[in-house]
């Protein structure tokens, strides 16, 4: 290190062999400081006396605790390189409540090429914070556990469930504004409706689809087709084509001869299988909506891997569907999860948002 450069915390996680996330907590002395070994705390603490690291005196002056600042995890790579991705909303909607509630907004990302965890040396990484908005599907419910265990304030962003233990979320009302599309289908005189999911056990899979079923049974009909589709919640780019489009054509046959006229469509966080859907059904001689009604469950996003690829399928229709109120959520976590932090009872917050219609083109009456 060159002695003109005031000694860093990751100086310090360096010479003592920790990680920085360890020497922060450490140097703190503050929320969640008690996780350290005492051979670990006395280790950091030496490296940086050696170091000549000095602390930040304001930041020792911090009442209670807490350094306002506030975090956000994700537990999958989430952040976008335009305006169009899924989750640049959410993103923007937490940055902005955050600077404007005069709060820092600190950033965890994967400390490893393997899955996402927010624990390093044996320290739970996210406690550099004073809380933590959490954003992401593919969740460890194993380190979720773990946070409740150690009373850690944090809200999700989309609903969340774990045995036994009620967690803080925002979420949209997937429920209510499935149960209105098939409402709208009906009320034009559609009677046979076919349901197409995702093949995951995520909580917005299962949210739509009882919106699903919700609608059909208000409508008064008998179970309606529910199909699961050979993809997830995120199908890939490379090869979705041939894993839907043999599926997808059995079906569209399948219901011209059942006289199916309406399909809803959980279409997951991207495109792909709705882009599929209407290529098949164009191959098929099926017409959209004259022949088959089609309501999307959400505003999916091209992938950003497809941009620009030639040969792969892109949805181009202006769809019947709910526009998910990305920006506000993210807004709302940041606010529920400042009444976590304002509540010393830590009561549970958890908050539906409405969802806002979109009419599109691809709703119409049964011939």
């Amino acid at each position: 290190m060159s002695p003109r450069r005031r000694a860093t915390q990751v100086d310090i996680a360096r010479a003592a062999g920790v990680s920085q996330a360890t020497v922060s907590l450490v140097i703190s002395g503050g929320h969640g400081s008690e996780q350290v070994a005492g051979n670990t705390r006395a280790a950091v603490l030496d490296a940086a006396a050696r170091l000549g690291y000095t602390v930040n005196t304001a930041a020792r002056s911090l009442k209670g605790g807490r350094n306002r600042m506030l975090g956000l995890y994700t537990f999958e790579s989430v952040f976008p390189t335009d305006q169009r991705d899924f989750y640049y909303p959410f993103l923007l909607g937490i940055e902005r409540a955050t600077a404007e509630l005069g709060y820092d907004l600190l950033l965890f990302s994967s400390v490893s090429p393997g899955p996402r965890r927010f624990t390093s040396d044996g320290i739970n990484r996210l406690k550099v914070a004073d809380g933590c908005v959490l954003l992401g599907r593919q969740v460890d419910r194993a380190d979720i556990a773990e946070l409740v265990g150690d009373d850690y304030p944090f809200v999700f962003v989309g609903r969340r469930e774990l045995p036994g233990v009620e967690l803080s979320w925002v979420a949209p009302d997937y429920v209510d504004a499935t149960c209105a599309l098939v409402r709208r289908l009906t009320g034009l005189g559609h009677r046979r409706l076919a349901y197409l999911r995702p093949d995951d056990d995520q909580e917005p899979t299962g949210d739509r689809e009882a919106g699903f079923r919700a609608g059909v049974a208000d409508a008064g009909l008998p179970e309606q087709e529910v199909h699961v589709l050979p993809v997830g919640s995120a199908p890939p780019v490379d090869g979705v084509s041939e894993v839907l489009t043999g599926p997808l054509t059995t079906l569209l046959d399948a219901w011209r001869t059942r006289d199916v006229t309406a399909v809803l469509v959980d279409p997951g966080e991207n495109d792909r299988t709705v882009a599929v859907l209407e290529q098949a059904a164009a191959r098929a001689g099926v017409r959209i909506p004259e022949d088959l009604s089609v309501a999307v469950l959400g505003d999916p996003s091209p992938p950003r891997s497809a941009e620009g690829s030639a040969g792969l399928p892109v949805a181009t229709r202006d769809w019947t569907r709910f526009a998910l109120p990305r920006e506000a959520l993210g807004r709302a976590a940041v606010r529920l999860l400042l009444d976590l932090l304002a509540d010393d009872g830590g009561s549970v917050r958890q908050l539906l948002v409405p969802c806002t219609p979109v009419d599109g083109e691809t709703v119409g009456s049964p011939r």
